[in-house]
């Protein structure tokens, strides 16, 4: 019998009792074996802790669970009580946390079933996927390619078919661009819209969770149930949570969009232009009005975010020393204990604790890390502007597609270019949406990115779903 394989069928099915959750969660479990030795999307995959969690969904059948049954991927970073949780690092390799994340606790309570946990660059800090401790993630349309990073697990796990849901992290794109990359919907919430509590942090100021679908009515129903206040998170905010499923009609009359063209004239591959062109037609023949708009600071969106993400990068990752917290290494005195327990972090994470360390030091603070907030507020300020005129800026996610394994992890500012069109989205707060637009000729993914005011994700989730029903994205090349 061939099972649904997106999340509200999934749901449908149970609640009516034509399918039960261990069946759900046993096609799943098979998928991924299918599938994931080819592609290594999932660290862990918690196959007796899955299975008993469906099986007490169907004997206690919880009423009005949105999520009842659905199988869903966390990425490795966030906790989950009981279940190892190594961020990708072999300085977590051991860690099994005491509790969940908030956001666990929310899927859990929606009759989800949490089936693993999915690879991502150590600590989130990557474009790639490449800079897991345990080896790198591979692209389902092309397996010789990253899937884009840090959330490049959960966005492999989604696209390859191994799971309807999965749930990413941002600090400065990490959930839409591996979404562009692999042909899945990807979704940057506001900041503060979702609880931080439970997930491993990077750069406190611009983290996020958010989730992962192939479809925008699956990604409704998902961000709906992670969305929320939570006391535990004093940044998150007290807004109702509306309902993100209404109003996906594909009509977008009276929606504005604003496209900062000026930012396309170079570094675009001619792939990803000629699909962003093509979604940006879709968004007109909804209903949409396109119109041109400035984003003048844009440019400097790239080295203010890699002032400010290492910056508190590097406070934050000083706890891991081997003796509060991380993995310890045996040694004879005090300083070889901290020494050989902080040499077990990865390459990029060095080099980025280094450049936050050095950018917070005395005589450089004011001139690097004071200056890129000052820029910062001025990032915020051209969508503070651009919002007068559009309800929406629209830009390629990636001004590539997915690149070859190995091509960039010796050259840091390429790797860092991948993040040229989101990082602004994280610098200012805002929410962002990466849609699939079509292929390119090579037959790679593409996305499109739109941004909007604070809150405002019903009208990304409206857009969404008009670019998806005008463009339906085909699924990757069997693999497995």
């Amino acid at each position: 019998m061939s099972l649904p394989d997106n999340a509200c069928e999934i749901r449908a099915a149970v609640a009516a009792g034509t399918l039960s959750a261990v069946e759900v969660c046993r096609d799943a479990l098979a998928r991924i074996a299918r599938t994931d030795a080819r592609l290594h999307a999932f660290l862990h995959v918690d196959e007796a802790g899955a299975l008993a969690r469906a099986e007490a969904l169907d004997r206690d059948r919880p009423a009005n669970a949105p999520l009842l049954g659905v199988p869903v991927a966390l990425k490795d970073n966030i906790c989950t009580a009981g279940v190892r949780t190594t961020a990708a690092s072999r300085v977590l390799e051991s860690y099994v946390p005491p509790y969940s994340a908030a956001v666990v606790e929310r899927l859990e309570r929606a009759g989800a079933v949490v089936i693993g946990k999915t690879n991502c660059d150590e600590f989130a800090m990557g474009s790639s996927t490449e800079h897991s401790a345990f080896g790198p993630t591979r692209n389902p349309w092309a397996d010789d390619r990253i899937p884009g990073g840090s959330s490049g697990g959960s966005a492999v796990a989604v696209a390859a078919g191994m799971v309807p849901l999965a749930l990413g992290s941002e600090t400065g794109g990490s959930i839409r661009q591996p979404a562009a990359l692999c042909g899945v919907l990807g979704l940057k919430p506001t900041y503060g819209r979702v609880s931080r509590y439970g997930l491993i942090a990077f750069g406190s100021s611009l983290d996020q969770i958010g989730p992962m679908a192939r479809s925008t009515r699956d990604l409704a129903a998902l961000f709906g149930v992670i969305a929320g206040a939570d006391p535990r998170d004093s940044t998150t905010a007290a807004n109702p949570v509306p309902d993100y499923a209404e109003r996906l009609d594909g009509d977008l009359s009276g929606l504005r969009v604003g496209v900062p063209s000026a930012l396309l004239a170079q570094g675009v591959e001619p792939g990803v232009r000629g699909a962003f062109d093509a979604g940006v037609r879709a968004l007109e023949a909804a209903g949409a009005v396109v119109r041109d708009v400035t984003l003048p600071h844009a440019s400097l969106a790239i080295p203010v975010y890699y002032l400010v993400a290492n910056a508190e990068a590097s406070s934050n990752l000083a706890r891991f020393d081997g003796v509060r917290y991380g993995t310890r290494a045996d040694s004879a005195t005090l300083h070889d204990v901290y020494y050989r327990s902080r040499a077990r972090f990865g390459a990029e994470v060095k080099r980025r604790i280094m450049i936050g360390t050095f950018v917070l030091s005395a005589g450089y603070y004011d001139a690097y890390y004071v200056k890129a907030q000052q820029v910062r507020a001025l990032i915020r300020q051209d969508y503070d502007r651009a919002f007068a005129e559009v309800d929406a800026v629209a830009l390629p996610t990636s001004p590539t597609t997915a690149f070859r394994l190995g091509e960039r992890t010796e050259d840091p500012l390429q790797m860092y270019l991948a993040d040229v069109f989101t990082a602004a989205a994280n610098l200012a707060g805002l929410p962002a949406i990466s849609v699939p637009c079509g292929l390119t000729p090579e037959r790679l993914p593409v996305g499109l990115q739109l941004t909007a005011r604070p809150f405002d994700e019903p009208s990304l989730f409206r857009a969404a779903q008009a670019i998806e029903s005008r463009l339906p994205m085909p699924r990757p090349p069997t693999v497995g």
